[in-house]
Order: C-alpha cells, then structure tokens, then sequence
C-alpha cells in the first residue's frame, strides 16, 4: 500500500514538473486558445504582399485610344515636327511586320530579366496599364531597344518628359516615361541605333516621387503612323529575350 501511494504521488508530481516546463499552467498557452485565437496568430506570421508601385488613385477619365493614354486631357496632338530622313531600314527590319522573332536591348541599363515583373495588365485607375515599369536608380541612362527615328519629343501631364521612337520600318512605337531628363543632343527626326542613349530614369509626370522608374510600351502603328495611337503590345515576353 504504501508502495502504491508513493508511486502515484510521484507520478503526480512528474506530470505537473512537466506541464510547468511546457508553459501548460501558464494562461494562453496554446492549449487554452480559442480558434480565433489561432487564426489570429497564423495572420500576424503571414508575410507582407511584394510592393508595387504606389501610384496615385486616379479619377475615372473618359475612353480614349490606345497609345493616347499619357497625353495631356483636351490638346489635340499636332503632327511631329520634320525632321531626318529616315535611312533605308535594314533586310533585317523589313523582314518583320510584327515584333515576333525581332531581339530588343533592354532599355534601362543593368536592368536584369529577373528584374522584370508583367504589369501589362494591371489597372491604373479606370485604365489598363499597357506597358512596362522597371524600376531603377534615378539617373540611370536609358537607351534605344532598338534601330529607329525619335518621332517625337513630348512633355505631358501623365507621362513626364517622353519620348515616341518609331522602329527602322516604321511599323511599331516605342514610348519611353518618366524620364528625369533627355539625353545630350536628343533631338526629333534623329536616327537612333539600338543602344543609343535616350535619357535617364526620373519620376516626372504623375510617377510616385519616390520610386523612379522607366514606364516602356510598344505600339503597333496604324496606316496613319501617328505617334500618338497604335494597338498595344506587351513588352515583357520581348525584354525576356534579352540576353
């Protein structure tokens, strides 16, 4: 009998030696928590979204076509100014209606594929993205992804200190935003080779002031070639060829 009583009492003891030592006894432990509690918890340890950039919300505008989305609300484009003749393009141009098969430099310079995130799609506003942003250093130069004619050299509400840069067959635009200035000498009607310096990475226009970064969109051109307007297409499946 008294072997029994010894042996539960020790027994006792060892449980409650052990329910101190795992925080049991102590009020909230896990056991204790209600599944709110739990949920709660799971909530806190959950990581943060990836950032994007934080633009602005914007009012809902009125439909405007493609490719006019960063110009100024209520100016009537005017035709570009003259300029160079265009060179004959390339065999290598030519050959091309589309931009299917053709390899572009990417714009912003050290920028990296991995770099890279599709935001074709995203909304800004009442609008669809349609283009590009990657994000860089302020001043980091930006350059040419291609041969081709500076088009036009444009200052707008939205789009900042852009540029429009029609391709060597002058079948797509190439837009370039936000820029923090132009590059030295920059002018419309130049012809630009790929790789050619067209300005540096800024915040202007209607970019977050504290996230620089290059907005880049494709056009295809309609028989006008108006700088202006084109069919959107997403860059990012082109810039995930560069090498």
């Amino acid at each position: 009998m008294a072997l029994f009583v010894a042996g539960f009492l020790l027994g006792a003891l060892g449980l409650y030696y052990a329910l101190w030592r795992t925080g049991g006894l102590v009020p909230g432990h896990f056991a204790s928590r209600t599944t709110a509690d739990l949920t709660g918890a799971i909530r806190a340890a959950t990581p943060a979204p990836i950032a994007t950039i934080p633009f602005p919300p914007t009012t809902p505008t009125p439909f405007t076509p493609a490719g006019a989305l960063f110009e100024t609300p209520g100016v009537t484009p005017t035709p570009p100014v003259e300029g160079e003749a265009t060179p004959p393009a390339t065999s290598l141009a030519s050959a091309f209606s589309t931009l299917e098969g053709r390899t572009l430099a990417m714009p912003v310079v050290g920028a990296k594929t991995l770099d890279l995130r599709d935001n074709f799609e995203e909304s800004r506003g009442s609008r669809k993205h349609e283009a590009i942003d990657i994000l860089a250093a302020r001043g980091t130069p930006v350059i040419a992804v291609d041969d081709g004619k500076i088009e036009k050299i444009f200052t707008s509400k939205q789009g900042g200190l852009t540029v429009y840069q029609f391709d060597a067959d002058e079948t797509h635009t190439y837009y370039y935003a936000h820029l923090d200035r132009y590059a030295d000498g920059l002018k419309e009607g130049q012809f630009v080779r790929r790789g050619d310096p067209i300005g540096y990475v800024g915040t202007t226009g209607n970019a977050p002031p504290n996230t620089p970064h290059l907005h880049f969109a494709i056009f295809e051109l309609g028989p006008e070639k108006r700088w202006w307007e084109g069919k959107p297409l997403n860059p990012y499946p082109f810039l995930m060829k560069v090498k």
